[in-house]
């Protein structure tokens, strides 16, 4: 068997569905984990509105999530250079949720 065949028999077909493909829009993530998965909630929250909607859940394992940090820096670092530096929201590493947007609180 040679070289080529050897890559050919390693390779995965990737599906991605017309559904999938549109993306689903997320402005909040919650990431909880035990000792064997990640669990990662994707949350989309609207101005003026008291209630959000975890619009995706992913779970993987530690070493994948670990794979992923690697990944999401690698990218970042190579969008920065390309778009400058990406704001950071709070500098002092706090969590801060956008709940209002600047908007009118909604009232009940």
């Amino acid at each position: 068997m040679d070289e080529q065949e050897k890559t050919r028999k390693n390779q995965i077909n990737i599906e991605l569905k017309d559904e999938v493909a549109q993306g689903t829009y997320s402005n909040l993530a919650i990431i909880t984990h035990s000792a064997s998965e990640f669990v990662m909630d994707f949350i989309r929250i609207m101005p003026g509105t008291p209630k959000a909607e975890v619009k995706s859940r992913v779970i993987v394992t530690p070493e994948h999530a670990k794979r992923l940090l690697h990944a999401l820096d690698e990218n970042i670092k190579k969008y920065e250079s390309v778009h400058g530096p990406i704001k950071k929201i709070d500098p002092h590493g706090g969590m801060t949720m956008p709940m209002n947007f600047g908007g009118p609180t909604a009232q009940a």
